[in-house]
């Protein structure tokens, strides 16, 4: 059996490629994808190698993250349950996407990832799996469906690593897990689990404390084009150089750091800390350029369909024929999109302070309460009774 396991190189994935050779006599190769989690990735083909891997990737994906996943999702302005802006569930479909391109091209069986039972990201990989190769088999090994993964504690590992004599450099456990990419960065889990518990301080990586931040706020002007980022401050940049630019800019002013209880898709509740810094200033200036140029209808129709999008990002759904129509009539809510966002930053907050377009809908003339020629006022009553006309018939003592 050929088997493509999603690698970090860490102690669990690094005793997954050993468990994989031993239990299923499998030829592995092992993948990792470069997301901008800024890990260090050098040395991760070596490592696969060494501990018996037949071909080893280490992929850098970050442009097509950033181009084909990140910046179609803001064009929908999709946020879960009021607050989440899906940093690590945009990133599970890529990463499934390429695991199927990989054992496609080696007539591989199997994919196998270390995503536990209890969590969202099982789904996430294996339903996008599925949506691209049908006929694919899947091996979650904390599922422990057939009985065969023996590992209940971190100790347990260590001495498997010691039996077969596997390369791990051992640290000491986090009191929480992480998840990082371009997007965001996740904690969750350890101390989080009592959500009266504040989250401390120190728990900060994609943004700076609010104790840290500057004293002076700072302008930024980001440029749109059919509700895609282009410019920021005047020069052109690929997708890739805008986040990073923002998530700079995002993490000194302490940007985007959110503390939330959210409803996994498996049925449980879990609490999280965000940092979403650059997606957190992208979202709301896109928002910002929306208002100026899109039709209030248009507006209305597509916000309608923002908690639907987000639960099928959420829910592993990137695939599916559904998320594919709503991205089509999302796309074409977007044409005319195109202008320039003036924000301040300063001390955790994105503040809108100017807009303009070429497609601007936005007129001083029937705007101002100053005198004008173009609306007619009296105008006004007949609209009003008209729309009073219901609420009169349906009239209630």
């Amino acid at each position: 059996m050929k088997v493509v396991l999603a690698y970090s190189g860490g102690l669990d994935t690094s005793v997954i490629l050993k468990w994989l050779q031993v239990e299923y006599d499998a030829e592995v190769i092992t993948f990792c994808a470069d997301l901008g989690q800024e890990e260090e990735l050098d040395g991760l083909h070596e490592k696969a190698k060494e501990c018996g891997a037949v071909k080893s990737y280490v992929d850098d994906l970050r442009e097509e993250f950033v181009e084909d996943f990140i910046f179609p999702m803001m064009q929908a302005n999709a946020i879960y349950e009021g607050t989440y802006l899906l940093g690590t569930s945009i990133a599970r479909p890529l990463i499934a996407k390429r695991m199927v391109e990989i054992a496609k091209e080696h007539n591989a069986e199997a994919i196998c990832h270390g995503a536990t039972g209890k969590g969202n990201d099982q789904v996430r990989f294996e339903l996008s799996a599925y949506a691209l190769k049908p006929d694919i088999k899947i091996i979650a090994p904390w599922r422990n469906i057939d009985g065969k993964f023996p590992f209940k504690s971190r100790t347990s590992m260590m001495e498997y690593c010691k039996k077969y004599e596997i390369p791990i450099s051992v640290s000491h456990a986090k009191p929480y897990s992480m998840d990082r990419n371009l997007l965001h960065i996740s904690f969750e889990g350890g101390i989080l689990e009592d959500p009266w518990k504040e989250a401390p301080e120190d728990m900060s990586i994609m943004t700076a404390p609010l104790s840290q931040t500057p004293d002076e706020c700072e302008y930024l002007e980001i440029e749109f084009c059919d509700g895609i980022p282009t410019e920021i401050n005047g020069t052109k940049l690929s997708p890739l150089e805008i986040m990073n630019t923002l998530n700079k800019m995002g993490k000194k002013h302490g940007i985007g750091r959110i503390d939330i209880v959210e409803n996994r898709y498996v049925g449980m509740k879990s609490r999280g800390i965000y940092e979403t810094p650059g997606g957190t200033i992208l979202h709301q200036t896109h928002r910002a350029i929306e208002t100026l140029t899109m039709d209030r209808e248009v507006m209305h129709l597509r916000d309608s369909f923002i908690p639907k999008y987000a639960d099928m990002i959420y829910n592993g759904f990137w695939f599916a024929p559904e998320r594919r129509m709503l991205q089509a009539a999302i796309t074409e809510s977007q044409k005319k999109v195109t202008g320039t966002v003036r924000c301040k930053l300063y001390k955790g907050v994105c503040h809108i302070v100017g807009r303009k377009s070429p497609y601007s809908l936005y007129s001083s003339e029937l705007a101002t309460f100053e005198e004008e020629e173009i609306y007619n006022q009296a105008d006004a009553e007949g609209f009003i009774k008209l729309n009073a006309l219901r609420l009169r018939l349906g009239h209630i003592n």
